[in-house]
């Protein structure tokens, strides 16, 4: 008998899920957007109609056509919807935001939120709730925008265990590193060029100095190795300065230099780190240019896997936003308590793993001196390290220096791992010689191998 193909069944409109929207600017208002172009594919994937009924925003988005939803200047009035089954929090900040969305959750609605900060700082509280109230909490677009990595960790590998993970998750650091390296350009310079193209705030501050990764981060912690949420105890160091010469220096040595969110479990604890560090050129990961985004995880069975894609913009992080309102109305339904978990593991199963303190931390180093031209001075410096049992992997002397820093011979080493308590001693001894005349650089090197 032949088969034949049965005519495609379009969802009804009968019983829509209803979202309310607060915050249209450029994320609220590509999902906003999203949702209307895509409405029917949308649906026939979800089985219902998914529909804007109200947005709460002070402003208007002129690339968004509101004429037929209802549009609030007072934000709290979206919650005061009856009708709204999935509130989308996409507001940003940690105070208007995290009322926004205790509220909703106390109103037994669902919530979809793209706030790295707000998860990252006040997700123990939010998750609580909501499980309290049986409602759920979506956050993919929270880190590395467009980029299902949550999801992956959460769900894809669920059969793992996490060892680590590794991720270039701020676009605007990684941009200025790409281009210290393609083009020899200093720091400064290359910021203000990020800035003028909107890459970076008139305030760079928390994509430089690494907050912004480090709110990406303890949410990656979180669902890899089931802890709770630790904004307070991540490390973190910007790239404000990193050289060109250090940029120059990594490639000729084979690493390139990228400003990396790094967790790792260990039999004493859970690292949790973001800071400049050397890769192998050789790795998927080294070669992440511009502002893009990319997380590499290492599991038990499955090995090493990479996620690459835009970790920002407003259609990337509305495709993850979106992403999570479709699974929320897929499950409006089920029984709360056989849900994906919050933050992938039981809420009663979270570990009270340690997290390690930085000088606690093993990892190999890349050091650059400035010495004066003077007999015996790599000698020295070998000889300080050894005493802290800290092996040379590799080193250079460079030419003596003319113009800027002229007299001054860079000395540029690479160790082998060694707990980093071990080098801050060694480097504070370092410091103390009279021939080394400026603050020595430090940078992590990390090889990132399959273990």
């Amino acid at each position: 008998m032949p088969v034949t193909n049965k005519q495609e069944q379009t969802p009804s409109a009968d019983n829509p899920v209803r979202v309310g929207i607060i915050g249209l600017g450029t994320v609220g208002g590509s999902v906003y957007t999203l949702l209307l172009d895509n409405a029917s594919e949308i649906a026939r994937r979800v089985g219902r109609f998914i529909e804007v009924v109200q947005v709460g925003a002070r402003r208007d988005n002129p690339d968004c056509k509101t004429d037929n939803v209802v549009v609030s200047r007072d934000i709290f009035d979206v919650l005061d919807n009856d009708s709204i089954d999935i509130i989308v929090e996409l507001i940003g900040g940690t105070t208007t935001a995290r009322d926004v969305v205790m509220q909703a959750i106390e109103k037994g609605k669902h919530v979809v939120t793209a706030n790295k900060a707000l998860i990252a700082e006040h997700g123990n509280e939010i998750f609580a709730a909501a499980q309290k109230k049986g409602v759920t909490v979506a956050f993919e677009a929270a880190v590395a925008g467009g980029i299902p990595i949550i999801k992956s960790i959460r769900e894809g590998l669920s059969g793992n265990r996490i060892q680590w993970v590794a991720g270039i998750i701020n676009g605007t650091g990684n941009f200025i590193l790409t281009e210290m390296r393609d083009k020899g350009r200093a720091f400064a310079d290359v910021l203000k060029e990020a800035q003028a193209l909107g890459y970076a705030e008139a305030d760079p501050t928390f994509d430089v100095e690494g907050i912004d990764a480090a709110h990406k981060l303890t949410i990656i912690a979180s669902i890899a190795f089931g802890v709770p949420l630790q904004f307070d105890k991540v490390y973190t160091e910007g790239i404000t300065r990193i050289t060109a010469e250090d940029v120059s220096y990594a490639e000729q040595f084979g690493y390139r230099i990228k400003h990396l969110g790094i967790t790792r479990k260990t039999d004493v604890g859970v690292e949790l780190r973001v800071h400049p560090t050397l890769i192998p050129d050789t790795r998927l990961i080294a070669n992440v240019d511009g502002v893009m985004n990319a997380v590499l995880v290492q599991a038990d069975k499955v090995g090493p896997t990479l996620y690459y894609g835009a970790g920002a913009g407003g259609d990337p992080t509305a495709s993850a936003v979106v992403a999570d309102i479709i699974d929320v109305a897929r499950v409006l339904t089920s029984d709360p308590d056989n849900r994906v978990p919050h933050l992938a593991f039981q809420p009663d199963a979270l570990s009270s793993t340690p997290i390690l303190a930085i000088e606690d931390v093993k990892t190999a180093f890349y050091l650059r001196l400035s010495a004066l031209p003077r007999p015996g001075v790599l000698a020295k410096v070998a000889s300080i390290l050894s005493d802290y049992g800290i092996n040379i992997e590799a080193v250079m002397q460079k030419e003596l220096k003319q113009g800027g820093g002229a007299g001054r011979i860079p000395i540029v080493l690479l160790t082998q791992p060694i707990i980093e308590k071990g080098m801050n001693a060694a480097i504070e001894k370092i410091a103390a010689l009279e021939e080394i005349v400026e603050p020595v650089m430090r940078i992590r090197l990390e090889t990132l191998n399959n273990d």
